[in-house]
């Protein structure tokens, strides 16, 4: 089975992992984009827009690291688009353009069926919804002997870790108050679940933390 892993999850200090309100104008909540600040400037996310330069360094190495020997993704609907309920048409096809970064298959969790989309540069989007575990499944046979990827959002990484299904988890909190949204870590006990901190660094940006089993 592959490892189950969770890169550059982006938290407010005071521990939301999106803000409130997602719709078109704010696909991370309001004031949730503040979160991803650490990330934008770095070479590996402005390669990612096709843009060159950027910048170099520790969040640059995390973002990095979280593209290694990765090759499946899931993700909730949610991060899939602002489209709420059975789907009215096929004209919602995700946040990224023709080309998204993921270059390899990405398995949706939905309540609502949908075809799967064949997209630009290897990405494959799967709508699954019959559960985590079936998700996974999927991902795990098109991963190939690779990792899987979980990419949020927060409910979606959340019902993974209760279901003990996470292997390892890189956060990066920001130094960001958001107040409200989507509380990432409430009511888990992580230390009781096996997980302890493998690794931590400072930038000016946001402390990056990863958590183990």
């Amino acid at each position: 089975m592959p490892r189950l892993r969770i890169h550059g999850f982006s938290v407010s200090v005071d521990g939301y992992g999106a803000g409130p309100d997602q719709n078109l104008e704010n696909p991370l909540g309001v004031g949730g984009m503040a979160l991803h600040e650490w990330a934008f400037a770095t070479r590996t996310f402005q390669q990612m827009l096709g843009k060159d330069g950027g910048t170099t360094g520790t969040d640059d190495s995390f973002i990095a690291r979280g593209f290694e020997n990765i090759g499946a993704w899931i993700m909730g609907r949610n991060m899939f688009g602002p489209v709420r309920g059975p789907w009215p048409d096929d004209s919602w096809r995700g946040w990224w353009g023709d080309n998204p970064v993921y270059h390899v298959p990405v398995f949706v969790l939905t309540s609502h069926p949908r075809e799967s989309i064949e997209m630009e540069g290897g990405t494959t989007f799967h709508f699954i919804t019959d559960g985590i575990h079936a998700a996974l499944d999927r991902a795990a046979t098109a991963a190939n002997g690779r990792d899987v990827r979980v990419g949020g959002g927060v409910a979606t990484v959340r019902q993974y870790l209760r279901a003990g299904l996470v292997d390892e988890m890189h956060l990066a909190v920001s130094p960001v108050l958001l107040g409200s949204g989507e509380h990432l870590l409430g009511g888990f006990d992580l230390p009781g679940s096996g997980y302890r901190v493998t690794e931590h660094a400072m930038t000016p940006n946001a402390a990056h933390v990863v958590v183990a089993r």
